[in-house]
């Protein structure tokens, strides 16, 4: 079930791909940023954690911490980050513990959607990530949560296809709040 903002944010422990454990509630008082993905070797995934990491500096110094998660396995998440490590911390959940509570979606109609509308922003991505194809379920759509510094969640937006992502101007301008 989707979540409606504002809602307070599920919380969740887990432990990110380097071991280290985290709990959204132990970020209350930041502003945060929770992306889902399909799998570390999808190639829409691999160009927004492209663009994530491009824009992480500007938007950690306006106090936003950003954390994703990953279908994938510990093991494959590790090797998708062994070329270019990310600043941000990465979560590799493929039990998809956390995926069910924020009501992440799935859609055949969004994955061929995809195919066929974003296929330059497939084959970008295909150039910055794996060699391989993405395993598991290939209609597992993205989603993008804004949590505010008290633990609610500001803006959910729910991918319709592959490659659908909360734009990152909306990411800045939520940033930049005050």
């Amino acid at each position: 079930m989707r979540i409606n903002s504002p809602a307070l944010a599920p919380d969740f422990e887990v432990q990110d791909i380097h071991s280290q454990r985290l709990r959204l509630g132990a970020l209350r008082g930041k502003r945060v940023m929770l992306s889902f993905f399909r799998d570390a070797a999808c190639p829409f995934c691999n160009l927004r954690v492209y663009e994530l990491s491009n824009e992480y500096a500007a938007l950690q110094a306006q106090g936003l911490e950003v954390v994703t998660f990953f279908r994938s396995g510990n093991e494959e998440v590790q090797r998708f980050v062994a070329r270019r490590p990310r600043p941000f911390r990465l979560v590799a959940d493929p039990q998809m513990a956390v995926y069910g509570p924020y009501g992440i979606e799935r859609s055949m109609l969004g994955m061929l959607r995809a195919m066929m509308r974003q296929l330059p922003r497939l084959m970008r991505g295909l150039r910055l990530g794996q060699s391989r194809l993405p395993a598991g379920d290939p209609s597992l759509m993205p989603a993008d949560f804004l949590i505010d510094e008290r633990g609610y969640v500001r803006r959910a937006y729910y991918g319709r296809d592959l490659g659908d992502h909360l734009p990152m101007t909306e990411v800045h301008a939520f940033a930049a709040r005050r």
